[in-house]
């Protein structure tokens, strides 16, 4: 059943009234032009969305995991759990797979589709041991010659003291240090929440892609509005200040492609956005795959120094 955000109230009580005439089972041809005038609406809305409705369609419940692209999009994919350090986190997920025929090294966030499968992977946010876990399957990538495509949806790091205790900013600079040294293709792409430090442990790669109405920042607006003005009811003004859209982040030159979603957003049709993200990856990998290892490393240093002067 479709969850409709705030400002998709208009769309939804057009649905209502389409559903209401469909079970009365005498206004089909009246209900078909309500859903005609809905999708109509609905092309509107998402075509003007400010950076705050862009962030409630990335946090969307119904929106791709995780697990939907590796069910749609890649082939055999055999997971590999464990840092062999401290333990296996659940909150990042990573392992072989085919994408086109082509071995791959999959490795991404994973939040979770109900109550008891978001606890268990707790809402994406990781701990130190899943940082390490995605170090240590980079570095069997690297050693078997296999690209790496990440799939970034996190609000962040876990903040929790025992993250902390066991070394959380250590693992996540290691792990974005090992993704500029390997010397594979680098493929990240944030298909949700793309948060601080948690993101960019996945995303130090030779191509950041972004679906249109996913974030990418390095704090989140309640975040950076408790600071800044000491309560979260600024959020959507911190959203617009800290360009963290993908057509801004495009137009920085933070990222190097945006792959558009359906009208309504990836939530509304997950079958044409695993499409759209695989059409994409295959392309990137493409032109990627012809560079030697020393290539593709001074590939991401230059895109990463050049951040410094924006």
């Amino acid at each position: 059943m479709m969850e409709y955000l705030a400002f998709e109230k208009p769309i939804e009580a057009l649905a209502k009234r389409a559903a209401a005439l469909r079970e009365s089972g005498s206004g089909e041809a009246e209900a078909l032009m309500l859903d005609e005038r809905a999708h109509r609406q609905l092309g509107d809305i998402y075509a003007r969305l400010t950076p705050w409705q862009r962030t409630q369609v990335a946090r969307h419940p119904l929106r791709p995991h995780f697990v939907h692209y590796v069910q749609g999009l890649f082939e055999e994919f055999l997971p590999l759990g464990g840092d062999r350090l401290y333990g296996n986190d659940q909150a990042i997920i990573g392992g072989f797979a085919r994408l086109g025929g082509r071995a791959v090294m999959v490795i991404g966030h994973a939040k979770g589709e109900d109550t008891t499968s978001r606890i268990r992977h707790n809402f994406g946010m990781a701990r130190p041991e899943g940082y390490r876990k995605a170090i240590r399957l980079m570095e069997i990538a690297d050693r078997f010659g296999l690209p790496v495509i990440t799939l970034v949806d996190t609000p962040g790091a876990f903040p929790g003291v025992d993250a902390e205790a066991r070394g959380q900013a250590e693992a996540i600079a290691r792990s974005t240090e090992k993704c500029l040294e390997i010397g594979v293709p680098l493929v990240a792409v944030i298909v949700g929440e793309g948060g601080s430090g948690g993101a960019v442990a996945l995303a130090s790669a030779n191509r950041v892609l972004m679906l249109e109405h996913s974030v990418y920042s390095v704090i989140s607006p309640e975040g950076c509005a408790s600071i800044l003005w000491r309560g979260n009811d600024r959020a959507p003004d911190a959203a617009e200040a800290m360009k963290m859209t993908a057509p801004d982040l495009m137009q920085l030159g933070v990222i190097h492609r945006v792959i558009y979603e359906p009208v309504g957003g990836a939530h509304r049709n997950h079958a044409e956005t695993i499409k759209r993200l695989g059409t994409a990856l295959r392309s990137e990998l493409q032109d990627l795959c012809s560079l030697t290892a020393d290539e593709l490393r001074a590939d991401r240093w230059s895109f990463f120094m050049k951040l410094g002067s924006i």
